[in-house]
């Protein structure tokens, strides 16, 4: 039984390191866009949307590429949403055929996308449409099947999905590496069908460090995934969760309370029905809102930073492709920082495990109260980082670049860390595929925004920053309702400790 243990943490210990290693190198490297348009550009792609543009006296011509850099983030734009879209139906497709589906299905859409791009040229640039499309929807779906390999660490659980998710914005990196490379001699061909190749790995770990349907929250003993995994994985995944949640359920009833998110005013489910919260009753919940609202309006400040990033570098540094190329570097070797970052969201989230639990506290509102300080932490950063981006001063870029993958890293693992915390496991997929889905309709006013600075404002950003500045200060209304949901449980629990007391000393006085 000890070796069978061993083995058992060794396999746990394989899939977390492996699951890091993907989504560093592969997951989101989509958001490495801003390296791999420099090498687009310099291989022509939309090259034919560039005019020449007479100067005052005729003598001198420029080179207007406006029409250039619109397409550019136009893929990106539709990239982007799609990423984040197509997650409601990630989601259910997680949730109902489990791991090893979802992750054949990634895997297709990933190499599907890097051979595209490999095969693409400046005479075929609008493949790059469906080429960063399908790159970004498979890269999500296998950080999607990763996030729940923290279920294998109980007590690091938040540190891991927040780590995972820093790994994902890391690896916007690897585009940065395909660009210096290209700078060395080697063709943008070559390093795509690396990546193809590369999908071997991609399915080599699905089958043997991946489970085929869901890790269970908490984990059973002797849990085990993967081939020959024996005995020990034979009962039903899904039969245990549910098992688990009415077990849960039936304490809650005991105790007088039900840990699961208040649902809205218009009573849609009652809260001591002795139900686990039914997927419409979470959606229409406040923390659901709340948290779509936060996650929508950062999530759209940083596309639209990415997005526009080669253009308004472009406008600082005066068209100087040297000095282009340099600050273009900095924001890529920033993103390789997501990973050192993200973790320190986990452990703000769980530094109150192994701590005791104050009397009559559950272990979920521990978790939702620790969630409060992360949620304000993410708010004030995005605050921080749109102001510094709103000032036309390029070398302010290099602290800009660093507070957009320090918020970035704390944004996406809190956000899965955050609807792991506050709403049932079973509905984990969906909830999560459906809050990306619902941002990313609102991520797609970064190309009229983008259309807005290219015509009306003359190539000048300042008023549109500034407008997403305003707008980033009610992200602060989540934070501030999650910390006030803690205080009024908290208060409850106190009421009916003293409750108790005072019924406890009446009734012995009775007796006397």
């Amino acid at each position: 039984m000890q070796g069978y243990e061993g083995g058992t943490r060794l396999r746990y210990r394989l899939t977390l390191a492996s699951g890091m290693l993907e989504c560093l190198c592969f997951a989101g490297v989509v958001f490495g866009y801003a390296s791999l348009v420099f090498v687009l550009k310099e291989d022509g792609y939309f090259s034919q949307l560039c005019d020449s543009v007479a100067g005052a006296n005729d003598t001198q011509t420029s080179t207007d590429c406006s029409r250039q850099d619109e397409k550019f983030s136009l893929v990106f734009t539709i990239a982007s949403f799609l990423n984040n879209f197509l997650n409601i139906v990630n989601g259910y497709v997680f949730d109902r055929f489990g791991t090893m589906v979802t992750r054949l299905l990634g895997i297709s859409l990933y190499t599907t996308g890097t051979l595209l791009v490999a095969f693409s040229s400046a005479a075929f640039s609008e493949l790059l449409f469906p080429a960063l499309s399908c790159i970004a929807v498979g890269g999500i779906l296998l950080l999607l099947t990763n996030m729940q390999v923290g279920n294998l660490f109980a007590t690091h659980r938040s540190t891991i999905i927040t780590l995972y998710n820093g790994a994902f914005d890391s690896s916007s990196a690897v585009f940065l590496i395909i660009k210096v490379l290209y700078e060395q001699g080697i063709c943008l061909r070559s390093s795509f069908l690396v990546l193809s190749v590369c999908s071997i790995i991609h399915l080599v770990r699905t089958f043997l460090l991946m489970p085929v349907t869901h890790i269970p929250y908490p984990l059973p003993q002797y849990y085990t995934y993967g081939l020959k995994c024996g005995k020990a994985n034979t009962y039903n995944v899904e039969r245990f969760e549910r098992m688990r949640e009415g077990a849960m359920t039936v304490s809650q009833e005991s105790s007088g309370r039900d840990n699961t998110p208040p649902a809205p005013e218009d009573g849609t489910e009652p809260q001591d029905s002795g139900k686990v919260a039914s997927f419409r009753s979470c959606v229409l919940s406040w923390f659901f809102l709340w948290h779509l609202l936060w996650l929508s309006i950062m999530q759209l400040r940083h596309y639209l930073f990415i997005g526009t990033l080669n253009p308004m570098l472009n406008r600082l540094a005066n068209n100087d492709p040297n000095l282009v190329s340099q600050y273009t570097n900095a924001f890529a070797i920033t993103q390789l920082c997501g990973v050192l970052c993200a973790p320190w969201n986990g452990l703000i989230m769980d530094r109150h495990k192994g701590k005791p639990l104050a009397p009559g506290e559950t272990e979920q509102e521990a978790d939702l109260r620790s969630s409060a300080l992360s949620l304000f932490l993410t708010s004030l950063q995005c605050l921080f980082f749109s102001v510094c981006a709103s000032v036309p001063l390029l070398p302010l870029q290099y602290l800009t670049f660093a507070l957009q993958v320090l918020n970035r890293s704390f944004l996406y693992g809190g956000n899965a860390a955050f609807i792991s915390i506050a709403f049932p496991a079973s509905h984990f997929g969906k909830l999560y595929g459906l809050v990306m889905s619902m941002s990313a309709v609102i991520s797609l006013l970064q190309y009229p925004c983008f259309a807005l600075v290219k015509g009306a404002l003359g190539g000048d950003p300042f008023v549109v920053d500034i407008a997403l500045t305003v707008l980033t200060l009610l992200v602060f209304i989540h934070p501030v309702y999650v910390f006030i949901h803690c205080r009024k449980l908290a208060q409850s629990r106190q009421d009916n400790t003293q409750t108790e007391a005072a019924n406890g000393s009446k009734l012995a006085e009775d007796k006397l």
